[in-house]
């Protein structure tokens, strides 16, 4: 689309009215605004989500990590690339070698190592289950299989090396030269070499020191044979078994016997059909020996000095360098072989990997015995001596080497603090970035020193069995924190480390490149041209090529591998060659930061001296203020899970780290947390029980440990979890004090009080018991009565109008009393859960209690006398008026007497008798159950509004569309609400219940002995007034012993009873109180008659004598009148108006109306009893 433009000779001055600024001005301002409200949301984001804003990362918290591992996509051709075609070709062989023996050394130190020393590992020792073994070999199988080709392999690459390097330096005449070698020394390239052959040297220290691996080894040999022998039991085809014994002689021969090393050396490095003759080529023998020196000096310059970084593991390297020469050439230099073992004085052993351990001395004597038979033994010997020794001088100064480290660390780490906080100064960048590198080594050395004390000395103790002192192990422990916290401060810094990386190499690579143009310089100012000059030239070229680009580590050995040929006809001056190693060096260094950090620092080896833990954290709470070590210890022992996940004997690596994860965190409770609790614990104890006579507690002389650091540590990261201190004490003292509140609810002010000082002394945020406290006035508790019920019907009497308990007796000068608000109370608190329980139990109690009733109503003397009676009254009812003679029963009651009495002068009719009572009690305690639990929902719904207008609180959420969580809230509360208003409108029948319960039995056939029971009710009646005048009388005088002013649970026993056989009618046709009330009367007129006629007569004894009598009658009539109105009170509660029959017909009525029976609301004792 064409855009029209303006001819000049059509424009003319706009007309500016200032609205477009107006404009402009006003989106400006809203934008802004908008930005200002955008930038706080995201400030808010932030803040919500990390607590502490910073450049600072968490180990514990942080899912991402920076990788500061330099990386291209350019292979070794594409980076070898002269105009010197040979030494293109020269290099590209010796660098493709060493890149080889770096992947294989990477594949052993990951899969190799682990998969073999985690052998057998994971399974507990006394749950191992025959063939477990087995199994374990039979999984492992195709490990050992991979491992076989994998040092298959090795040899190969071994081979080839030893091949390329003759190739260059050939002392035949005939042979034609590939680059002009006199002055070239591929130092790397024997290096490389010696580090494969530690790694074949490694799989063979492994393979010795495993019994559990050679165990399971022979166990599945003898497996193997058994099936040999029953092939057709186990369906394994024959021509398959053969094979595969072979496979495991293979694997035997080749891994198991520790000759995997042996077996690399002892392979023919000659090849005359290739024309590469090792053995005889002179010029090639000499330079293997010149490298090995040389190696091996800058070495023993180093090792054990403070800036040591990986001399060890070159010594080993080297000691696998000289075997191998032995065995090619067959000579020995027993300068340079002492020498070798000279080193073993100051490093008697060097640590492979993990927890395997190395001696050289014992290596060099056993691989190369020409050269052991020219030393002498005694210098051998002292060799193999000094192991001890210097254990014994480690022990002694490992505590002043922690202190020494300590200060060192620490200032380290503030060093790396203090040049991370200022900026970088325009005018000193250079000075700066060297300062920042110099701390990165510091801190690398730092934590090899550290590893190297910690590995070599655990190890050694574990290798040569010696037992390590307490102090020596919490002296080790620390080293291990100190050397967890130096990997910390690089990775708290790591945002600004990786910054200042970048900078620090490319700085590195601009002094390495500086160095090498000036030595180009020289030689291309040299006219004399040669190939070995143009040789170097190429050389300098190719490295400046390298050095210009990533610090990849393919491009440093480029480099490297140059300057092996760019260093002859001394092209750099010394002075110049030794800052451009260094340099080097730091490049390296620099470009592996972080890998080597985490090597460094690389805590694996934890796991299998994982027995020194236990003692650490005793340590640790011994001394708590710097408890926050233990994150350290923590992140430590994390550092063995990755490599625990190369375990390849079982299915799944699972199994392992669940061993582990469950041994260590069994030790971490057993010495810590549960130490931890119960201190905690008895401390706020003794702190609210002062006013107790206890031990001392004064701090001057018994000590004090401040508990209170463990509660200010941040949650400690262990697997997939985080273990808060904090968090499991105050569950542990919240769990704690709500069961002991639950069991004795009287000590709920005591735990309340030891709560309030563990949230005042050690800051802990408890929770609450929400258990309900009990009253002033709460009396006995129910679960104590239901408990006890036998007991507390026989010790207590009923009142029926004030529905009150009273004690009968008491050794106190007062009588505990049980009323509906103390019930009210328990019910409250311990829920109305309670009173379904208390009738079950009540319901047990009474079976046992009719049965006795059963067995005394079945006794011949009371059954002939109760029928006797039954028979007399049928026949004379109608000469007495229908009532039942008082004289019947008197003679009754006297009669039974002659049956027998207790010591305690009790007649059986008393003991029956208090059976009733008892029986009545337990009706008179349920009875006041129900109307507690009336009490106490009525008390609880107090705050509803309307009860007979509730609001369904579900429908209302689900309208509103409130969450699933809300909805179910809502509809437990008004269950509850329905719940409480039931049992707070009626409750439930329990009398109707027991009735009905007990009822069917009571009226059966087999039962009929206990229809005779309202005959014996009139002598019942008037053995009872008798007890109870007695216990009235006893009132008023001094000895109170048996004294009672009520006991109504007998006409509540009588009630009961009569409604279960279903005899008001039959016990109403006695018309026994009405018998009762004319024989009172008439004796009583009797006596008015009788002092009408006295008191003429003035005789005052006689007439004091007629007062006394007619007072005596006055107070049995009331008595009988008073159990009269008892029981008539308690047969209501029993529906007395209506018989068994009326009742039946009513329930029928009722069913017929509804059509179909509502189950009762309460509990449904389990079975009718069998009397």
């Amino acid at each position: 689309m064409a855009v029209e433009t303006i001819g000049h000779d059509w424009e003319f001055d706009r007309f500016d009215d200032g609205s477009q600024k107006i404009h402009t001005e006003v989106q400006l301002k809203n934008y802004s605004k908008f930005l200002e409200e955008y930038t706080s949301q995201l400030r808010g984001i932030e803040e919500a989500l990390d607590d502490s804003i910073g450049d600072v990362w968490d180990f514990t918290l942080d899912p991402i990590a920076l990788k500061l591992l330099p990386y291209e996509q350019s292979s070794l051709l594409e980076l070898i690339k002269t105009d010197n075609k040979v030494l293109n070709k020269v290099i590209t062989v010796y660098a493709a070698l060493c890149s080889e023996v770096k992947k294989l050394k990477y594949e052993a130190e990951t899969k190799f190592y682990n998969g073999l020393l985690y052998y057998g590992e994971g399974v507990s020792e006394s749950s191992v289950v025959e063939g477990e073994s087995q199994i374990q070999m039979g999984l492992f199988m195709a490990f050992l299989q991979e491992l076989s080709c994998y040092v298959s392999r090795c040899y190969e690459v071994v081979v080839s090396i030893v091949h390329q390097l003759a190739a260059v330096y050939n002392s035949n005449k005939g042979a034609t030269k590939i680059i002009e070698s006199s002055g070239v020394h591929f130092q790397v390239v024997y290096e490389h070499l010696g580090e494969l052959l530690v790694v074949l040297l490694t799989l063979d220290e492994i393979m010795e020191n495993h019994s559990t691996l050679k165990d399971h080894w022979k166990m599945y040999k003898r497996l193997l044979k058994s099936v040999h022998h029953n092939i057709g039991k186990f369906s394994i085809p024959e021509e398959k078994l053969k094979p595969f014994e072979k496979l495991l002689l293979k694997l035997e021969g080749q891994l198991l016997d520790g000759m995997i090393l042996q077996a690399c050396v002892d392979q023919r490095f000659d090849n005359p059909g290739e024309g590469s003759a090792a053995a005889k080529n002179s010029a090639f023998a000499e330079e293997f020996s010149f490298n090995i020196r040389t190696i091996f000096t800058s070495v023993e310059t180093k090792v054990g000095e403070p800036s040591e970084v990986d001399q060890r593991d070159k010594y080993a390297g080297v000691c696998g360098l000289f075997v191998l020469h032995f065995h090619i050439f067959r000579s020995v230099d027993k300068k340079f072989y002492k020498a070798l073992l000279d080193v073993c004085k100051k490093v008697p052993a060097v640590t492979l990997t993990s927890n395997i351990i190395w001696f050289p001395d014992s290596f060099l004597i056993n691989k190369v015995p020409a050269a052991a038979k020219l030393m002498d033994k005694k210098s051998l010997q002292g060799i193999r001596a000094q192991r001890d020794t210097f254990l014994q001088q480690r022990a002694q100064t490992l505590t002043k080497d922690v202190q020494s480290y300590y200060v060192f660390v620490t200032s380290w780490m503030m060093k790396m603090e203090s040049i991370f906080s200022k900026g970088h100064k325009s005018d000193k960048l250079a000075e700066d970035l060297n300062s920042r590198c110099n701390v990165f080594v510091q801190g690398i050395l730092y934590a090899y020193s550290i590893g190297t004390i910690v590995k070599t000395t655990m190890n050694m103790y574990m290798s040569m069995q010696r037992p390590m002192t307490k102090t020596s192990v919490k002296a080790l422990c620390r080293l291990v924190e100190l050397l967890k916290a130096v990997e910390h401060t690089f990775y708290r810094r790591a945002m600004v480390v990786a910054d200042a990386v970048s900078h620090v190499t490319q700085q590195l690579q601009s002094q390495a490149l500086n160095g090498i143009g000036i030595a180009k310089k020289r030689v291309i100012s040299e006219k004399k041209y040669s190939e070995q000059r143009l040789d170097v030239l190429s050389s300098l070229v190719l490295a400046e090529n390298a050095l210009n680009g990533p610090s990849t580590k393919e491009r440093r050995l480029v480099v490297s591998l140059a300057l092996c040929v760019g260093t002859q006809l001394k092209t750099f001056k010394d002075e110049e060659l030794f800052p451009l190693q260094l340099v080097l060096k730091k490049l390296d260094m620099m470009s592996e930061l972080s890998e080597r950090v985490k090597l460094q620092c690389d805590c694996s080896f934890l796991y299998w001296h994982r027995a020194v833990f236990p003692i650490y954290l005793d340590d640790v709470h011994d001394n708590a203020v710097d408890a926050a070590r233990m994150h350290y210890m923590f992140s430590a022992l994390r550092d063995s899970v990755p490599s625990m996940l190369h375990a390849k004997h079982m299915e799944s690596c699972d199994q392992l780290l669940e061993s582990y994860d469950k041994e260590i965190m069994d030790v971490f409770h057993e010495h810590l947390l549960d130490k931890l609790c119960k201190e905690i614990e008895k401390d706020l104890r003794l702190s609210v029980h002062t006013h107790l006579k206890l031990d001392d507690r004064n701090p001057f002389r018994v000590g004090m440990k401040d508990l209170a650091h463990f509660f200010s540590l941040k949650p400690i990261r262990f697997f997939n979890r985080f273990i808060d201190i904090k968090a499991y004490v105050t569950h542990y003292l919240d769990k704690t004090f709500y069961n002991l509140t639950t069991v004795a609810l009287h000590d709920w002010a005591t735990y309340s009080e030891m709560r309030n000082l563990a949230t005042q002394r050690y800051g802990l945020s408890m929770t609450e018991a929400h258990l309900p406290s009990q009253t002033l006035e709460q009396g006995l508790d129910v679960l104590e009565i239901m408990r006890n019920i036998h007991v507390f019907v026989s010790r207590y009497l009923y009142n029926l109008n004030n529905q009150i308990f009273i004690e009968k007796a008491s050794n106190n000068k007062h009588l505990n009393t049980i009323n509906i608000r103390h019930i009210a109370n328990s019910i409250r608190t311990h829920g109305t859960g309670i009173m379904n329980t208390t009738v079950n139990f009540t319901y047990q109690f009474l079976r046992k209690k009719f049965y006795i009733f059963s067995q005394f109503m079945y006794d011949e003397h009371i059954k002939s006398r109760l029928i006797k009676d039954i028979r007399f009254f049928r026949e004379t009812k109608d000469q007495s008026d229908q009532k039942y003679p008082f004289e019947r029963a008197e003679k009754f009651n006297r009669g039974i007497r002659k049956l027998g009495i207790t010591p305690d002068g009790q007649s059986y009719l008393d003991q029956f008798r208090q059976l009733i009572s008892q029986i009545g009690n337990a009706m008179g305690y349920v009875r006041m159950i129900r109307s507690g639990g009336i009490h106490c929902c009525s008390s609880a719904i107090r705050f509803v509004p309307d009860l007979e207008d509730i609001v369904n609180f579900e429908e209302l959420v689900k309208e509103e569309g409130l969450s699933e969580e809300t909805q179910r809230a809502a509809s437990l509360l008004d269950s509850v609400l329905e719940d409480l208003t039931s049992n707070s409108a009626e409750g439930t029948e329990y009398f109707k219940m027991l009735v009905g319960v007990f009822a069917p039995e009571f009226r059966t056939a087999k039962n009929m002995h206990l229809r005779n029971f309202y005959m014996i009710v009139p002598p019942l009646t008037v053995n009872f007034v008798e007890h109870s005048i007695n216990c009235k009388e006893k009132l008023n005088k001094k000895n109170k012993n048996g004294a009672a002013f009520t006991d109504d649970g007998f006409a509540m026993g009588v009630a009961y009873i009569l409604k279960l056989l279903d005899q008001y009618l039959e016990f109403d046709s006695l018309h026994w109180f009405q018998a009762v009330r004319d024989k009172y009367k008439k004796e009583m007129n009797a006596v008015v008659k009788e002092q009408n006629v006295q008191s003429a007569s003035q005789d005052e004894k006689l007439l004091q004598t007629m007062n006394l009598t007619q007072k005596r009658l006055d107070v049995y009539l009331q008595e009988f009148e008073l159990l009269h109105f008892s029981l008539s009170s308690a047969r209501i509660f029993f529906r007395a108006d209506k018989t068994a029959a009326e009742e039946t017909q009513e329930r029928k009525d009722k069913d017929d109306v509804a059509k179909s029976g509502g189950a009762s609301d309460g509990p449904r004792p389990s079975e009718p009893p069998s009397l």
